[in-house]
């Protein structure tokens, strides 16, 4: 788990468009990463 104010972990994601998007390209920017990690499971 990541303690309030630590940076993000560098990581790459598929963004909604398709692109990819680099953690490391945000820095100092507001990023809002959301994710449901049982989106794809049964219940």
């Amino acid at each position: 788990m990541l303690a309030v104010g630590a940076e993000a972990p560098h990581s790459t994601f598929t963004a909604h468009d398709g692109s990819t998007v680099r953690v490391r390209d945000l820095r100092g920017r507001w990023v809002l990463v959301w994710w449901y990690p049982k989106a794809a499971t049964p219940g």
